[in-house]
């Protein structure tokens, strides 16, 4: 028995549609969420605002909500860079105000428990949001855009030789160069990072939102990054969006090692330290050939009396890392959720936000909050970071 390529596809049609409406559906259901709160927080609960400035703050809110989902799909479904910027902004502005819209309602009870009667009570509520959300916008944009300060973390390895206690490991991750030019952004961040005079400088991925040839201006200094022992990348998951292979030979031709599954063996006054890769967790489900994580082929013939330090895109993937014995995985992917309170919904998804954590008897995992941002340029009460870890002996 056979099947033509009508068979497979007919029968999968159906299933798709309604798949389609739900996901729309989905997001329809949650920008009306994301829009609705503020708009009664602001011109509905007992403000009673004059009549013009209830139909301008409603109509601009209603151009607000008709036109970031346009943006976001023309900005990164058809890649226009102005587009995706600016509904990158919009997304970030709404979700901040979404959120202190809420939490503004306990300020709402305090002035009633107090006596504070509408529409006072409400005008003083709309008010306090409009000025912590611009604020908090205004020094999130700062905060995205300024060159990370350098975060320091020693960690001690058992089993790491006398000849590299003290090396040295520049950690960056997340870059995400995209839509908005950071090409002196990223000449900095290397300056700050050569200026660290590290062994081994490590990229764990999500270098960019877009192509190389698309953002080749803005990557291009990592190839002024210097290390006395070792440059390595891994792909994140966003590689896979976006020519993960091209991303892999990019960062090749200008002299990194990529630890694609794979490891190099670093050595420093006769002591030895296996430096291994492993690609993003959602390599495999992308469908690019020959990609999808593989610790044991990344670790087939290293000693297995050596330490290891391992690069893994998402925390998510430190289980295969205690299995198998690794020492310190670092990894990025989690912003350190990037705008608050998005970071505890990340920890649905992760098993650590940021910092450094224990797996296991031996694993330990160190989660970058991430060098750059994606989307939205502004980082509330997370942020950005280049690290410098400093290995000791356990």
């Amino acid at each position: 028995m056979t099947e033509t390529p009508a068979a497979v596809v007919e029968p999968e049609a159906p299933t798709r549609r309604p798949r389609n409406w739900l996901r729309v559906l989905i997001v329809s259901a949650i920008l009306l969420l994301l829009f609705s709160v503020p708009w009664w927080t602001l011109l509905s609960a007992g403000t009673r605002w004059p009549a013009a400035v209830v139909i301008a703050g409603s109509g601009t809110l209603v151009a607000v909500f008709v036109a970031l989902p346009a943006l976001l799909v023309l900005g990164h479904g058809r890649h226009r860079d102005r587009a995706a910027a600016i509904g990158d902004a919009l997304l970030g502005a709404v979700w901040v105000l979404f959120v202190w819209s809420v939490l503004a309602q306990v300020l709402r009870l305090a002035l009633f428990i107090f006596g504070v009667d509408d529409p006072v009570r409400s005008r003083v509520v709309a008010g306090a949001v409009v000025v912590v959300v611009l604020a908090l916008l205004a020094w999130g944009y700062v905060e995205a855009m300024r060159v990370p300060r350098v975060k320091h973390v020693d960690v001690a390895i058992a089993g790491l030789g006398q000849g590299l206690d003290g090396v040295r490991v520049a950690m960056i991750t997340d870059t995400h160069y995209g839509p908005i030019d950071r090409t002196r952004w990223s000449s900095a961040v290397m300056d700050r990072v050569n200026a660290l005079d590290a062994d081994i400088a490590c990229h764990v991925g999500d270098i960019a939102d877009g192509t190389p040839a698309v953002r080749e201006r803005q990557a291009a200094p990592l190839a002024t990054v210097r290390a006395r022992l070792a440059r390595v990348y891994v792909t994140g998951n966003h590689e896979y969006f976006h020519e993960a292979q091209g991303w892999l030979d990019y960062m090749a031709d200008i002299g990194w090692d990529v630890l694609h599954n794979r490891h190099i063996v670093v050595e420093r006054d006769g002591a030895k330290l296996v430096v291994a890769g492993v690609d993003d967790a959602t390599a495999l489900a992308s469908g690019v050939d020959g990609h999808g994580a593989n610790l044991e082929r990344a670790l087939a013939g290293a000693d297995a009396a050596l330490p290891v330090l391992l690069l893994a895109h998402q925390p998510k993937q430190v289980p295969q890392a205690v299995e198998a014995g690794v020492d310190l995985q670092l990894s990025g992917h989690t912003h350190g959720g990037q705008i608050w309170p998005f970071n505890f919904l990340v920890r649905l998804d992760q098993p650590v936000v940021a910092g450094l954590s224990r797996h296991g008897a031996r694993t330990q995992l160190y989660t970058s909050r991430g060098t750059g941002f994606w989307g939205p340029p502004f980082r509330v009460f997370a942020p950005s970071e280049i690290t410098l870890l400093t290995l000791r002996r356990g």
